[in-house]
């Protein structure tokens, strides 16, 4: 276990026990990390009930004992849901599963465990070279909205008073950027190196793993204030 993760662990481990006030500090926390990472792999919202079964079985299932601080819970969380997505496009478009994956999804233990994927340092570079042309093209205001949303982490609500609109004027922009985006990007990695929609999915799921290779605020110009320290 990385030392640096310990806070990470020992949260998942109350929550697994069934700790009310370490299950209402995710919720708090890291229901929003689901949400956005549902909203990176779909931009139409189509994982989010991705996102929601998961949060289901972190709960019922306690899925949390596959959490080995070998990263994040973030980084994890990401992963799993990653795992999930692809797990269904794979079914969807009846491709065939690779040979270490039993049938359906299965608990994520880490990947510092499983082998490297040679293809995934081309899949980070390609997307985020096309990331940031995509960015680059934004408005000046869409661009404000990702960043107050995206990497400073504000509400809707607070978006929606920074920018002086509405929070469901805040809410409709964001899909709308985010499907801008996603359409870009895709275009770009279809265009350029042609890739296949299922390479274009390993891409996506590939950075859903871990935020670090597709630094938004960087992107922007932007960096991330301090989080307030909070204890259980």
């Amino acid at each position: 276990m990385n030392a640096s993760y310990a806070a990470d662990l020992e949260l998942a481990r109350r929550c697994a026990a069934g700790e009310e006030p370490a299950w209402a500090r995710f919720v708090l926390e890291y229901r929003p990390v689901l949400y956005r990472a549902a909203d990176a792999l779909d931009p139409g919202g189509g994982a989010r009930d991705l996102a929601d079964s998961l949060y289901a079985d972190l709960y019922t299932k306690s899925l949390f004992r596959y959490f080995q601080g070998r990263s994040s819970l973030a980084t994890w969380l990401r992963a799993v849901l990653a795992q999930r997505y692809v797990d269904r496009l794979r079914a969807q478009k009846r491709l065939e599963p690779l040979p270490d994956e039993e049938h359906g999804s299965r608990p994520y233990e880490g990947r510092a465990a499983d082998p490297p994927d040679p293809n995934r340092a081309r899949h980070l570079a390609l997307l985020r070279d096309a990331l940031a042309r995509a960015v680059d093209r934004l408005d000046q205001r869409d661009r404000l909205r990702l960043g107050c949303y995206y990497v400073q982490e504000l509400t809707l609500a607070d978006t929606g008073r920074l920018l002086k609109e509405h929070e469901a004027t805040s809410s409709r922009q964001l899909a709308r950027t985010r499907r801008l985006l996603r359409e870009d990007v895709e275009r770009q990695l279809r265009e350029d190196p042609g890739l296949s929609d299922a390479q274009i999915a390993e891409c996506f799921a590939s950075a859903s793993e871990d935020a670090g290779p597709l630094d938004l605020g960087q992107m922007l110009g932007e960096r991330k204030k301090p989080a307030p320290d909070r204890s259980v």
